[in-house]
């Protein structure tokens, strides 16, 4: 019971960030079943599948009524996704837990550096956001979505934290269109990675996952209005540090389990 009251209550925190950033869910979900929650990595990795995907669609009645989000783009790159993440599903099944979660570590210190050094250099600008950019070609926003699916798929997370910097620099959105955007996109590819592990599923505590779920759909309604509020390098650096801080976490946490 007492597990079930803690994962409420970590989950609130998660649906907060995942409502403001539009990402967050996957990278804080898997850690936290994993090393707080007592889920193994591959059954972490399915839980916050759920997580994610249920979180996600909280929050987007918010952003479809501010106009944060640009619907028929986050349908197409989200569909190109759902392919790269059946593959990354499957291809996770057959990796050693530990590594899966040295992998994903290494690429949260990746995101982290770039996200933080675009918001300090985003700073002194004009409202606080880089100037739109040139959108990039069709290929390039192809090659994204199947990389963006891939990981997601892999690590089992809702992949905004890798939907909002691609959104952000490949197809020059605005940092509170891509997190508003980013939710369609994580929705697509959390399903795409649950129908990847139909038929491999590991034994997961659903009664810890589905508390989880509904504390995180409680936070995501709030999340939404607070985004609102922010200056976009305000949100760029806040997602940076974010991320620096699960990489630490979740790096530490590994290596105490393979060295102890």
């Amino acid at each position: 019971m007492e597990a079930v009251a803690f994962a409420v209550v970590i989950g609130v925190g998660v649906g907060v960030v995942v409502g403001a950033l539009g990402a967050g869910g996957g990278i804080l979900a898997v850690p936290a079943l994993t090393y707080l929650l007592g889920q193994t990595p591959h059954a972490a990795a399915l839980g916050s599948l759920v997580i994610v995907l249920a979180t996600a669609l909280s929050a987007l009645p918010q952003r479809l009524r501010t106009k944060t989000i640009r619907v028929k783009q986050g349908l197409i790159f989200g569909a190109i996704s759902i392919i790269g993440s059946v593959a990354g599903g499957r291809l996770s099944a057959l990796v050693d837990g530990n590594v899966l979660m040295l992998l994903f570590s290494a690429m949260l210190a990746v995101m982290a550096t770039v996200m933080i050094r675009r918001g300090l250099r985003e700073r002194n600008l004009p409202g606080g956001e880089a100037p739109a950019g040139k959108p990039r070609g069709l290929v390039a926003i192809i090659l994204a979505g199947l990389g963006t699916g891939f990981l997601t798929g892999f690590f089992g997370v809702g992949g905004g934290f890798i939907v909002v910097p691609v959104l952000t620099i490949v197809l020059a959105f605005g940092m509170k269109e891509a997190a508003g955007t980013s939710l369609i996109v994580m929705s697509m590819a959390a399903i795409g990675g649950l129908v990847a592990r139909v038929g491999n599923t590991p034994p997961v505590d659903w009664g810890v996952v589905v508390a989880f779920m509904l504390g995180s759909m409680s936070g995501a309604v709030v999340g939404g209005p607070l985004s609102n509020r922010a200056k976009p390098y305000q949100l760029t650096l806040i997602f940076g540090a974010l991320l620096a801080v699960v990489c630490v976490a979740s790096l530490s946490a590994t290596l105490l389990t393979i060295f102890a």
